[in-house]
């Protein structure tokens, strides 16, 4: 997979680029697995904006990705490899052998036609599940659960993969693609791999309406608004900030530290990000 440029015989496509499709083997999602995405355009419960810089993208269906893999300990096919606009990666059709279908995030290097498998003993090929416990050190997994039995909550981007480091009694030491070292229990669930893709984060967008379908709207600048819509506006002609810079809502925008000294979750940690 690689970058495509196209011939500029328009402006917006000069510097832009897109991944090349040469992959993917469908443009028809299964009907059994997707919905109608409905559009939150940023906005929380109350109506309000919470979320700024978006709204007013294309009409998407979500594809219902099997997180859990638990269809233990019986073989499956991929039958397609297809694209998915909720995310960077691309996804994977599976045909178990009782029939049914379930959708998988597509690990680099899958083809059409391989046979996948989840459970302790499957192979350890790309694309297979197993737990952290089966899984020999040094191997590139993605798709992490943070628990048993949760679902994969981690390592799901596009060329993404994290590394077993070793193990302790009851949890396995990974290293995530952050640099941070963390404990994991051994009955986890990671997918052999690397999640395909890669090249997704080269991609030029060339120009603003591409970003409007995403459903990205644009970023104004603090000095560039009215005094009541942010603390930076205000004064007459060009000016700058004024005061040290602040957010929308008053709050310190730069250097000030937003991580709590402690969290729930800070024995598992072995070695922070750098």
């Amino acid at each position: 997979m690689a970058i495509k440029l196209y011939k500029p015989i328009t402006p917006g496509m000069r510097f832009g680029s897109v991944v090349r499709s040469d992959n993917l083997t469908t443009t028809n999602p299964y009907k059994k697995l997707r919905r109608i995405l409905p559009k939150k355009s940023g906005r929380g419960a109350g109506g309000r904006v919470t979320v700024r810089h978006q709204g007013g993208r294309e009409k998407r269906f979500l594809r219902e990705i099997d997180w859990n893999r638990d269809k233990r300990d019986m073989k499956a096919m991929v039958v397609s490899v297809e694209y998915d606009p909720n995310r960077s990666a691309n996804i994977a059709m599976l045909q178990y052998v009782d029939g049914k279908r379930r959708y998988i995030l597509a690990p680099d290097g899958l083809a059409v036609g391989q046979s996948i498998m989840n459970g302790e003993d499957a192979p350890l090929t790309s694309g297979n599940s197993l737990p952290l416990k089966a899984i020999p050190v040094g191997t590139p997994i993605h798709a992490l659960e943070i628990a048993a039995g949760r679902g994969a909550q981690m390592v799901r981007g596009a060329g993404t993969a994290a590394t077993i480091m070793g193990f302790e009694e009851a949890n396995a030491l990974v290293k995530l693609p952050s640099g941070e070292v963390r404990r994991f229990p051994l009955s986890a669930y990671a997918t052999i791999g690397q999640v395909g893709n890669s090249d997704w984060k080269n991609v030029v967008w060339g120009k603003a309406g591409r970003k409007r379908h995403l459903g990205i709207r644009p970023t104004v600048r603090g000095t560039a608004q009215n005094p009541r819509s942010h603390p930076h506006g205000g004064g007459e002609g060009r000016s700058g900030e004024g005061m040290h810079p602040k957010t929308p809502w008053g709050k310190p925008a730069r250097g000030k530290k937003t991580r709590k000294k402690t969290r729930y979750s800070d024995y598992l940690i072995v070695q922070r990000r750098k």
